[in-house]
């Protein structure tokens, strides 16, 4: 069985959106504070690697300290390693629900995608 664990922000409504439909799906799950407990820069590395997303869908766009960075205009030019760096000092920066187990790396929560994702092995 693999094990979800659930990066969350307790005050975004898409956040409790997806938790609300892991529990009425009977999928077990792990939920930590994005914030209070950030994933470090080696753990947010492989969930991009693995991902196969570009670094841009890790990052809460419309936050506002996205835009106090001005991080627009300079993810292309950053490495792997730096936008890890960035994203492990500011749970905040981070793009939420983050959906993390053995088999994949959801990033925002789309009902949908989940569905087809997220394993019916780990459900209750």
């Amino acid at each position: 069985m693999s094990e979800n664990i659930i990066y969350q922000y307790p005050k975004c409504s898409t956040c409790r959106k997806a938790l609300k439909w892991m529990d009425e799906n009977k999928v077990e799950y792990s939920s930590i504070h994005i914030v209070e407990d950030a994933p470090d820069a080696a753990l947010l590395k492989k969930m991009i690697e693995k991902s196969g997303l570009p670094f841009k869908k890790f990052f809460n766009t419309s936050g506002k300290r996205y835009r106090e960075l001005g991080l627009k205009d300079k993810l292309d030019s950053m490495s792997l390693d730096e936008v890890a760096e960035l994203l492990a000092g500011d749970g905040m920066l981070i793009k939420r629900p983050l959906l993390v187990n053995e088999e994949t790396v959801l990033v925002g929560f789309k009902e949908k995608q989940w569905d087809e994702n997220v394993s019916y092995k780990s459900r209750k």
